[in-house]
């Protein structure tokens, strides 16, 4: 029996990516003529993810074991069931989705119970209680006050509609998951499992190893370097923080600091261009608009939020004396290069199909992994590590890496679902407005709290989606763009990976750096101070996310990066020597009044701060020259 089940669970790691490829490319279009629905891959796809989780994840510690118990594999068959129905119907569904009808509900019922309890085992109770709120909010909307009253929609039509509704559980969140999301998924195993993660490690060492603080340097570099590609907060630590965690303990950075640098770096890769987060890609899907227009407005922001991170681990380093990697520690970058630049190609190929030729993203994706499979057949080294054993591992590996994204957008999918169907959105929209008096800071800072919350527990996408069909609207009531409106929930959505208690990338962090997690947490938001400020700062100034006149964006630009410097400084509490109190809350006055809008609030902080640094320097000079024999 265990034989046959590990049989049946590398089936479906094998079958898996083949369903994302062939649904990414439309084959059955191309080569038979045959028109599909994305429904009916998506059904397949989901059923079989699904199955997957019941067959691998207990449904908790206490029920740790070797193989599934009977109730799992029930589960895992039903789920298979639901989704091939689905695949094999759904042209028919469609013209009799109107009728209610036993079969739907009790296939409805099974499909509720798959989404919301695989929903639990791969990101725990709070999204399943808010996705149940939903629904029990649709059922009783009648009884609820106010603006949020609303009419109440009957069990059976509401069970039909989250199966088969084509905006519920199958609707955007799912497909952008399934049908763009899943090609960088490929991308990113392939990549990395041929050895573009050890490259690039490799060059953020030969690069930035010998400086002061270098490891924690090449935390940053690397992380950014890895985050750009897989878009994947916990999957950068634990893919890079085992190599520079360890090596920033050694130099001598504390344990808390040492993680919190790890947990950062990894963070923004989910808002650094050109792959972030599965939440961009919805995003661009919600708004109507390239993701090349998404990723271009978001590359100023990463960067900013580098910058800050980049410093303090800078300002750190001089404030403790701590010194570089030594020689025999750093790789050589020319070595390095001439032996792994063909990595670079696929990167190349994949910046170029998105932002030059325009393509859509899953088509970019897997023109940049065929690039490298191309490689592959010409380039030995590669060529060893893409045996049919190693692309079964990749596969597996693409297969894990799809559960808790696939699992997750399908309960984001009765959300959004229930809050178009029920005008829930509007009403929400109407309400923070009113709360906010209609003030776009008041609405922002509620908008950041909320995110902030939400994103303590579940996941970024959920995050984003919950508050894209309510706050960002309300927004844009206030003469928001669009797209600012919707980076702003983006941002904050992301950094519940940073924000305590629930804070997955320092959870990874803080363990492999052996450190406790609440205090890991509280210096990972110091760490990315800038990140929380920079969302409240592109609301008003356009040019920081690259629209307006050159003028305006270069002015944002300088602002942005004076402002960082400064807010790096006032939190670590040195630049060229330790800085006092007045000094440090001087140089922070600065730098909010240089994030701040408006051109007098811009020169009075620029008036502040080039004094503040004035004033430091001569005191330093001074010192220098009094301490001279």
């Amino acid at each position: 029996m265990k034989k046959v089940l590990e049989d049946v669970e590398k089936g479906i790691t094998f079958v898996v990516p083949i369903i994302g490829i062939v649904a990414a490319l439309d084959l059955p279009m191309y080569l038979a003529r045959v028109s599909l629905f994305p429904q009916q891959y998506l059904g397949l796809f989901w059923g079989l993810i699904s199955a997957f989780v019941f067959l691998t994840l207990p449904a908790s510690k206490k029920h740790m074991r070797d193989k599934p118990p009977w109730y799992d594999l029930i589960l895992a068959g039903l789920s298979i069931c639901v989704g091939i129905y689905i695949t094999i119907w759904y042209p028919k569904v469609l013209l009799t989705l109107g009728l209610i009808e036993t079969g739907k509900i009790i296939l409805g019922i099974m499909a509720v119970i798959i989404v919301l309890e695989t929903t639990r085992r791969v990101s725990g109770w709070p999204l399943v209680v808010i996705v149940g709120g939903f629904i029990l909010y649709a059922r009783f909307a009648h009884l609820f006050p106010g603006p949020l009253g609303g009419k109440s929609v009957s069990w059976e039509r509401l069970i039909t509609q989250l199966y088969l509704g084509a905006e519920f559980l199958f609707g955007t969140p799912l497909r952008i998951a399934v049908l763009v999301v899943f090609g960088f998924v490929l991308f990113g195993q392939f990549l990395f499992s041929t050895g573009g993660g050890e490259f690039f490690i490799k060059i953020a060492q030969g690069t930035m190893g010998k400086r002061r603080g270098g490891p924690a340097k090449v935390a940053v570099i690397a992380s950014s370097l890895f985050g750009t590609i897989s878009g994947s907060a916990v999957a950068n630590v634990v893919s890079t923080g085992v190599i520079t965690i360890p090596l920033m303990k050694k130099t001598g950075y504390p344990s808390v600091f040492a993680g919190a640098v790890e947990a950062v770096s990894s963070t923004g890769g989910c808002i650094m261009p050109p792959v972030m987060g599965a939440a961009a890609f919805i995003m661009a899907e919600f708004l109507g608009i390239p993701y090349s227009t998404v990723a271009i407005a978001a590359f100023v922001p990463a960067l900013l939020y580098y910058l800050g991170d980049f410093m303090q681990v800078d300002l750190r380093a001089a404030k403790l004396g701590l010194k570089g990697l030594s020689e025999e520690e750093i790789p050589s970058v020319k070595r390095t290069l001439q032996e792994g630049w063909p990595f670079l190609i696929p990167v190349g190929v994949l910046v170029y199909a998105l932002f030059v030729l325009d393509l859509r993203p899953e088509f970019s994706a897997l023109i940049a992994t065929a690039s490298l499979l191309f490689i592959g057949v010409v380039k030995k080294d590669i060529r060893s590590k893409l045996k049919f054993t190693d692309i079964l591992t990749i596969f597996r590996g693409i297969t894990k890496g799809m559960l808790e994204i696939t699992a997750v957008c399908a309960a984001a999918g009765f959300i959004v679902g229930i809050v178009t169907y029920t005008g829930l959105g509007f009403s929400l929209s109407a309400a923070l407005v009113k709360v906010s008096g209609e003030s776009l800071l008041s609405l922002a800072i509620l908008t950041a709290i909320a995110s902030t919350i939400l994103g303590m527990g579940m996941p970024v996408t959920a995050c984003y989606l919950l508050l894209a069909t309510s706050a960002a609207p309300a927004m844009v009531k206030l003469g928001v763009d669009p797209l600012r409106a919707h980076l702003f929930v983006f941002y904050y959505g992301t950094f519940s990976f940073l924000t305590p208690p629930v804070c997955l990338a320092v959870y990874a962090a803080s363990a492999l750096a052996e450190a406790p997690v609440m205090a890991t947490g509280i210096q990972a938001m110091k760490l990315a101070f800038a990140g929380y400020l920079v969302p409240f700062i592109f609301l008003y100034k356009s040019g920081l996310i690259l629209q307006g006149t050159l003028t305006e964006i270069a002015l944002a630009l300088f602002e942005g990066v004076v402002a960082v410097i400064l807010l790096a400084c006032a939190i670590e509490g040195y630049l060229f020597r330790s800085l006092g109190l007045m000094e440090r809350i001087a140089f922070g006055v600065a730098s909010v009044l240089l994030f701040w809008p408006g051109l007098k609030t811009t020169l009075v902080g620029l008036m502040i701060g080039g004094v503040s640094l004035f004033l430091h320097w001569q005191t330093v000079k001074a010192r220098g020259r009094k301490n001279k024999p």
